[in-house]
């Protein structure tokens, strides 16, 4: 997939996130020490908590892959993926806080530091990292939710006119641009042709647009008000701020919260229907109680 450029407002707000969670930790940490009759420094605690989270950044990149991949919502499967990847997940945050800890006490410091590497210990890691992995994911849920929307709202458009069979011949005829009928997109370093047809769903994700493709998530760099008028009218309809849909591959409409619907996709997706963008979609798709 193509590499997508860093966002600097996700990289400061996940910096003051982590920033303000080590400094909670470590006071949390100086006062279980000091219940248990072992208090200890606050500059220890800090150095403790500053490798754990130095970690938890590191493996960020690698979460949001996985949330690109396989994201949340999504088919069911894509539930399983996150729930195996909490094993190295937890692994390779165990190892990495272990080292750094190591490496300051012991290498620079020259003070004793002990890891005791029990079944106990570790089950204790692992509980303490799903709930770190829940919260990451929540983050960058959160992230995508509020900085991967458009930066330019434009409102809901008059519901497309009827064509005829003969609208594509007299579009030809007047010289019109024909829609594309394949997308060009990179993937594990290689370029490959996407058919229009086949594309399930289309998500914003900041100046990319995200294509769901028979349960495959590629990347194209483009905004989704951009991609949405190089599409047929006809089959692709914008239902949220965030989501086109093809509407051959709804397989349900229902009401939702606050007004608005929630459709489910062929693929197991489901995406809102906002009442902004219903008009439109009810000229596709009439909807009857």
């Amino acid at each position: 997939m193509e590499r997508r450029s860093v966002d600097g407002r996700e990289v400061a707000v996940w910096a003051a996130l982590l920033t303000v969670s080590v400094f909670a930790h470590a006071h949390v940490e100086v006062a279980n020490e000091a219940s248990r009759g072992q208090p200890i420094s606050f500059g220890r605690a800090m150095v403790i908590e500053v490798s754990s989270h130095l970690v938890v950044a590191a493996l960020l990149p690698a979460l949001y892959w996985l949330h690109r991949r396989w994201p949340i919502p999504g088919p069911p499967r894509n539930l399983l993926v996150h729930a195996a990847a909490l094993l190295p997940f937890s692994l390779l945050h165990t190892v990495g806080m272990t080292a750094l800890r190591l490496l300051w006490f012991a290498g620079i410091q020259g003070e004793p530091y002990v890891f005791p590497l029990t079944v106990d210990r570790l089950a204790y890691e692992f509980a303490k990292d799903i709930v770190t992995y829940g919260m990451l994911s929540a983050g960058v849920m959160a992230m995508r939710h509020f900085f991967g929307r458009p930066a330019v709202s434009t409102p809901a458009a008059a519901p497309p006119p009827a064509q005829s069979a003969e609208a594509p011949a007299a579009d030809a005829a007047s010289g019109a641009a024909p829609l594309p009928e394949r997308f060009a997109v990179r993937k594990k370093g290689r370029e490959i042709l996407v058919e229009v047809a086949d594309i399930d769903w289309i998500e914003a994700a900041g100046n990319y647009a995200v294509l769901h493709v028979g349960g495959d998530t590629l990347e194209i760099r483009s905004s989704l008000s951009r991609l949405e008028g190089e599409l047929d009218p006809r089959r692709f309809v914008r239902v949220h701020k965030s989501f086109v849909v093809n509407v051959a591959r709804i397989a349900e409409v229902t009401p939702w919260v606050s007004g608005d619907w929630r459709i489910r996709l062929q693929d197991g997706a489901e995406v809102n229907l906002s009442r902004r963008y219903r008009a439109r979609f009810e000229a596709l798709v009439p909807v009857r109680s």
